[in-house]
């Protein structure tokens, strides 16, 4: 009996091991399949790199811990809110599959959690992969609100290892590292917080601010270089915004430029002291990780949570494999960098066959506004000896060093298993992103822009509201149809708009330049059928809009089945343009609207 308890305590144990640092495991199974945490939110002094500002704290950490799970789990969060202002939070790319109440959105699916409240989030994990939570009120990813999830696959699940290895040791190696991936947080970071940082921007009229570091798993510095470099380090997009004039010396274009602020009127005097100019350089921990020679490769999960800066990533004398792109396996890409947009999530194998030393991961902001990088260092486990620096392909600004560098095209992702869209959509929505009459207003719609956090009732509990009526920001579609969705970006200067579809993954279909005439996908793909994809078209939650203007706009367009009723949003995942009303709601099945848990509609648990 004693040996029979025994074994049943050692196999309890390894099946729900304890809490170590970064990882937070269940905090009971309260039913044989349901995996429950529990995190905390508290309002803290922190100093990631080296400035030290109040940071959002998840279980006293910074980024929060991560959520490990495996496929199929059923998946209770319990978030007790600590903080002085009220929050939420969302499950990036989780579908939510039957439970929009769970997606985190106030206004939208549900009331804020207050200061003092304890909120449940409940949902299924029928996605496998690299994900992430964040937080969905207030700009609070900017001070801290994120962590990362991971969902182990099922064992039956098909995976495309065989194509980045065909024998049966190197399969074996590559299968025991994607088990145990390491997420790698990509994270801009100022030193206003998010309150401090939308005070200024409406009272100042301009909505992109300079940044202070770029963080790696929270880690950083604040790196200041010479004006003559800075100078040299200039990219031709940079240039051409700005004309006579040069970086400041914290790499960024000036807020004063035209080409930065359009022809709305600003507030020079409520600029923040030292946000564009005075470089002051700071320390904070780096982030080292380390990697053992004889697994011969390692997993990442790549994940920007970055506010404004969008990301170009490489590690020195490391190719990487892109084996899955927003959770979900891709066709694998051989690559010696990749972009990684605002919220996206890429998932790379590395193989260890270098010499046993320190090698530098790069992480450079690619958008026009500033020249800044973050680094860390991969490290080999008994490394030689004496550090040399490692041999970059990428440098400060983004750009690649070496003739032959391959850089990721995010137009060439194909799902694995292949999969693809229906011939045709039922539905057709065409949206004007851009501008909406400031530099800090936005607009997906090209009607209104949309403000969350208003105190209002639901969408999801109140049909008959002010933002469930509002037929410029919530737009419905019909269950079990498919639905395509054109934004194009004319006006004043568009930059890229990393968006992102909640719960339902989107097929990219087609994108290019120029005016977008069509009433539908399938007009356009008559006449310009060189601009799309309905083959093996790249299936994500998060997609970028190209660059545009009244000169040259652009456009992208989008396909998905509306298979999962709640209302779900569809925005810019730039924190700035997010808050200042760059998102619309889609009515997903509106004709088959769930019935909201008492719980959920008193929000007591």
């Amino acid at each position: 009996m004693w040996r029979y308890l025994f074994a049943l305590f050692i196999w309890l144990k390894c099946l729900f091991p304890l809490a170590s640092a970064g990882l937070l495991q269940p905090s009971a199974r309260h039913h044989p399949d349901v995996r429950r945490f529990e995190i905390d939110l508290t309002w803290q002094n922190a100093s990631p790199d080296g400035f030290e500002r109040k940071v959002i704290l998840i279980n006293g950490q910074f980024p929060g811990p991560q959520l490990d799970i495996i496929e199929g789990d059923e998946v209770e969060v319990v978030v007790k809110n600590s903080l002085p202002v009220e929050t939420a939070i969302h499950f990036h790319g989780i579908s939510q599959q039957g439970t929009p109440w769970s997606d985190g959105v106030p206004d939208v699916t549900q009331r804020p959690i207050q200061p003092g409240q304890t909120f449940i989030y409940r949902w299924t994990a029928v996605e496998y992969g690299s994900y992430w939570y964040h937080g969905h009120a207030h700009g609070q990813i900017s001070d801290g609100l994120f962590g990362a999830i991971v969902i182990r696959p099922a064992e039956d699940r098909p995976a495309p290892f065989e194509k980045i290895s065909d024998s049966i040791q190197g399969l074996k190696k590559i299968k025991q590292a994607v088990s145990k991936p390491t997420p790698v947080f990509v994270s801009d970071w100022t030193h206003l917080t998010s309150e401090e940082y939308m005070k200024a921007a409406m009272e100042s009229g301009i909505d992109n601010f300079c940044l202070d570091s770029i963080l790696i798993n929270g880690k950083g510095s604040v790196i200041c270089k010479p004006q003559d470099e800075l100078n040299s380090l200039t990219r031709p997009d940079q240039t051409m915004l700005l004309g006579n004039e040069t970086v400041t010396d914290k790499g960024c274009l000036p807020f004063y430029l035209p080409t930065v602020v359009g022809d709305f009127p600003i507030k020079p005097e409520k600029v923040p002291e030292d946000v564009y100019y005075n470089c002051k350089p700071s320390g904070g921990q780096h982030e080292v990780i380390t990697v053992e020679p004889a697994d011969g490769w390692a997993s990442f999960d790549f994940i920007s949570s970055a506010s404004i800066a969008s990301f170009m990533l490489s590690i020195d004398e490391h190719k990487m494999w892109i084996y899955a792109v927003d959770g979900h396996y891709i066709d694998p890409i051989h690559v010696d960098g990749t972009p990684i947009p605002n919220g996206n999530r890429f998932s790379a194998l590395v193989k260890l066959d270098k010499p046993f030393r320190d090698y530098t991961i790069r992480v450079a902001n690619f958008a026009s506004s500033q020249l800044i990088s973050g680094f860390a260092t991969l490290r080999y486990k008994g490394q030689d000896g004496t550090p040399k620096p490692s041999n970059p392909s990428m440098g400060y600004n983004g750009v690649n060093l070496t003739t032959d560098y391959v850089l990721l095209d995010e137009n060439k992702i194909a799902p694995y298993p292949p999969s693809k869209p229906a011939a045709i959509a039922d539905t057709t929505y065409k949206f004007d992103i851009g501008f909406f009459g400031a530099a800090f207003r936005w607009t997906v719609s090209g009607k209104s822009a949309l403000n969350i956090s208003q105190d209002i009732d639901p969408i999801l509990f109140d049909l008959d509201g002010p933002l469930a009526t509002n037929k410029n920001l919530t737009f419905p579609t019909k269950n079990g149809t498919w639905v395509d969705i054109i934004l194009k970006t004319d006006g004043l200067f568009n930059p890229p708009h990393p968006m992102h579809k909640h719960s339902h993954k989107v097929y990219v279909i087609g994108k290019g330049t120029g005016q977008f005439p069509w009433d539908t996908v399938e007009d356009a793909v008559k006449e310009v059928p060189q601009f799309f994809n309905l083959e093996t078209p790249p299936l994500v939650d998060g997609f970028t809009s190209p660059p545009g203007s009244e000169k040259e706009p652009g456009w992208v367009a989008i396909r998905y089945e509306a298979i999962n009723p709640g209302p779900f949003l569809l925005h810019c995942h730039v924190q700035t343009h997010f808050a200042g009303g760059m998102g619309v709601v889609m009515l997903d099945g509106a004709d088959k609207l769930p019935e909201v848990p008492p719980e959920y509609l008193k929000a007591e648990f």
